[in-house]
């Protein structure tokens, strides 16, 4: 199984944004060393929690510190810009990291209604066209002339560069038979539904015409992890990010507790059906558990890849949680 690596570039009580940001690039190397696939940034705005809202700095500047590790977004969130931008950004990535660089990008907004309007400055965003601007970017990255007519005299430069793949993130399943017929890869977002049906990435496979991109299809799967040692230490571990979750779909957007806090945390019976319940989005366990959880997985519903989120509080326990998951599956 190839294991890859996305990150929202979380910040922990107690650390600053730079700090997140730091600690993204030893994540980056390190996930270099131990042979992972690919490294994804993903894109949020309006937030103190996470600090990529940049994703394609982030970007570059990992691809500069690490030799091996594909890296990527995961994903630019379409609707804050145009494609030639989003062609020149990646094509200008992959002229510096020829082979390595990933075009992900995703149909969401990365962020609330506030942060919408202020990306398109206060204009009303555009989010009925979003599958007609990927073709558009994905012609301009291959050094076509676009269908749309508005691009149709532009060249995006730097001109006839190491393509990158392209990716298209999912979700609930709407955009599978795009990402097919654009023949590039699809990258589904376990760990927001907590739920995967193989009929949606049959209809992927199904759907799938080879590309100047890919000439096979590929799915990876993104789950959020978090693991040690022992059970028992995961779940000390994993509290923080169920009681975070458990407050935000109350509607309280608040910095993850540490480990110690959400200890002690007090919680109603309610509270603890909804966290248990909540465990379909959160992989918690040993790294052994984990591991097979990922391999049954990956047997039953046929994808090539899993991508592993992870946010405990501190960071060698997030790198811990990659150099065991390597130890088992790679």
């Amino acid at each position: 199984m190839k294991l890859s690596i996305l990150d929202q570039a979380p910040i922990t009580k107690g650390n600053r944004a730079s700090d997140a940001l730091k600690k993204a690039k030893e994540l980056a190397i390190l996930g270099d060393e131990l042979g992972y696939h690919r490294m994804w940034m993903a894109e949020h705005h309006n937030t103190n929690t996470l600090a990529s809202s940049a994703p394609e700095i982030i970007a570059a500047h990992l691809a500069a510190k690490t030799k091996n590790i594909r890296i990527g977004t995961g994903g630019i969130m379409m609707m804050h810009y145009s494609p030639l931008k989003m062609a020149e950004v990646f094509k200008t990535l992959s002229a510096f990291s020829p082979g390595r660089i990933d075009f992900g990008v995703g149909r969401a907004p990365g962020g609330d209604n506030y942060s919408i309007y202020a990306l398109s400055e206060g204009r009303q965003p555009m989010v009925h066209n979003m599958y007609e601007k990927l073709e558009t970017a994905l012609q301009l990255i291959n050094d076509e002339a676009p269908d749309d007519p508005l691009y149709q005299r532009m060249i995006a430069s730097p001109y006839q560069v190491t393509l990158p793949e392209a990716w298209l993130l999912g979700s609930t399943g709407d955009s599978a038979t795009q990402a097919g017929r654009s023949g590039i890869g699809y990258s589904y977002a376990q760990f927001f539904t907590g739920e995967m049906e193989k009929e949606v990435f049959d209809i992927y496979k199904n759907s799938f015409k080879p590309s100047s991109f890919m000439d096979k299809p590929e799915i990876n799967v993104c789950y959020m992890v978090t693991t040690a040692e022992t059970k028992e230490e995961a779940e000390f571990e994993a509290k923080p990010q169920d009681i975070w979750r458990l407050l935000f779909e109350k509607g309280k957007n608040m910095q993850v507790l540490t480990p110690e806090e959400a200890k002690d945390y007090p919680l109603t019976e309610v509270d603890k059906m909804k966290i248990q319940d909540n465990r379909k989005l959160h992989l918690v366990g040993s790294a052994q558990e984990v591991a097979a959880t990922l391999k049954e997985q990956q047997e039953q519903y046929g994808f090539d890849e899993a991508m592993i989120v992870s946010i405990p509080h501190s960071q060698e326990k997030r790198l811990d949680v990659y150099r065991l998951l390597a130890r088992e599956l790679l």
